[in-house]
This record gives C-alpha cells, structure tokens and sequence, in this order.
C-alpha cells in the first residue's frame, strides 16, 4: 500500500521563544512544556507527552484554533536543510496516524534542535 503524501496541514516555526504561561492550562496532570516556538499567529508548544500547535484567528486573534498531536501518533519524520549556516529553507516532515504535516522554519529556528526534540519524543 503506497504512503499517503498529500500534506494535511502546514506550519511555519519562526524560531524558539520562552515557554507561554497560559499554555499550562492545556496540560494534562503530569504533562510538562519542554520547549515552545512563535508561529505566524501564535505558538507551538512540545509537552512531555505532545506537540501542541495553537493558531489565533480572525483579525483581533481572539478566536484560538489548537492542534495536538500526541508524539505516539507520529509514524516517522524527516528533516531537510540547504547544509549552509544561515539556511532559510528547512523543514521538517511528519507522517501520522492522521496523515502528512509539513514544519517550515524561520531563519531563528534550529532544525536539528527540532530533529532532537521529535526524536527525544518518539523514542523515549
């Protein structure tokens, strides 16, 4: 059976930011945010049990759309850079249970440190 490779959703992490600290309201009991990165409109935010994608919408942002993906869910994933310093064009690729998701990179997001953060996720 051939791999589904139609992108279901797209994300851009722009480049690491402190921890949200209304993010702890999304938590479960024992759940902790390890690391967070700015999106367009918001913020994603990796948990000790999930990747949480949060998107506000309309023109105030008052409307939150949020995704979690729990790190169970993801089959496998890739990681894709140019091999230069200041690469602007990495991403990294999911395949999960629900399908295909694309993270594109901002030049102030490390793709190997979000390689090792899915990797630490999926693994542990």
């Amino acid at each position: 059976m051939p791999m589904e490779t139609a992108t279901i959703t797209a994300w851009t992490f722009m480049q690491e930011i402190p921890i949200p600290p209304d993010v702890t309201a999304l938590m479960v009991q024992g759940e902790t945010p390890v690391a967070a990165f700015k999106t367009f409109r918001d913020s994603a935010i990796f948990t000790t049990r999930r990747l949480i994608v949060r998107d506000a919408q309309g023109m105030t942002g008052k409307k939150v759309e949020i995704y979690s993906l729990p790190y169970s869910s993801i089959n496998m994933w890739s990681s894709e850079n140019a091999g230069g310093v200041l690469d602007h064009n990495a991403e990294l690729e999911m395949w999960t249970r629900a399908g295909h998701i694309k993270i594109k990179l901002g030049k102030g997001a490390d793709v190997r440190r979000l390689d090792s953060l899915i990797a630490w996720a999926v693994l542990k």
